[in-house]
């Protein structure tokens, strides 16, 4: 036997019809949330910027495809599609105020640290820059910090973001510049970088190099 739209409801106890006609209201008021009538007269992929900018939060899951949660604007959490042609196998989620979780797609590395000192050239024009080259490493988060003869230096540090590689994993560079009277051949130089919980140090004198 054929039901009419109208008798849907009268074939289930009551309390199920309206839990029923509850769930079909919200569905049909999250799609219209999600679709505009631009683009609900075509097929085209949602856009995450305007998903993420949306005031309700909400999980939807289209299956096969990508199950994302939509989350109310000034939360500062951010959760991207998975799965998503766009999106590369490693996942950023970003908490609060700005603590980074990775959620890996690949093995993890460590990265390979190599430090330079100032060329003959730089020290004669009493330019003193040394360089700490990190390479090779994922995820791509780390912390450099530099030491002059033990001692702890951030005057004069500056630290580029992690850049990825065509292999995906990270570089980054470190810059420690120090004054004419800062520097003295005899003193060591350390690059000290830290990831995934292990450090990794590097240290040299200009007096080695002589």
């Amino acid at each position: 036997m054929k039901l009419r739209a109208g008798q849907v409801l009268d074939t289930v106890p009551r309390r199920y019809g309206i839990f029923l006609l509850l769930l079909m209201l919200g569905l049909v008021e999250g799609v219209q949330g999600l679709l505009s009538p631009s683009s609900a007269r075509g097929s085209r992929p949602l856009d995450r910027g305007a998903l993420v900018g949306r005031s309700r939060s909400s999980l939807w899951i289209l299956p096969g495809r990508f199950e994302f949660q939509l989350i109310p604007q000034g939360t500062c959490s951010r959760c991207w599609p998975r799965g998503s042609p766009s999106e590369p196998k490693s996942s950023w989620y970003v908490f609060g105020s700005g603590t980074q979780l990775t959620v890996l797609g690949q093995p993890k590395a460590a990265p390979l640290v190599t430090l330079f000192l100032p060329s003959l050239k730089e020290i004669q024009a009493n330019k003193y820059t040394l360089v700490c080259l990190v390479s090779e490493f994922y995820p791509g988060a780390l912390v450099v910090a530099w030491k002059v003869d033990g001692i702890p230096v951030t005057q004069g540090v500056e630290t580029t973001q992690p850049f990825k590689q065509t292999n995906n994993k990270y570089i980054a560079s470190s810059y420690l510049t120090l004054m004419s009277d800062q520097w003295t051949p005899h003193s060591r130089y350390s690059c000290q970088v830290t990831h995934e919980g292990t450090t990794v140090e590097k240290s040299m004198s200009p007096a080695e190099c002589s």
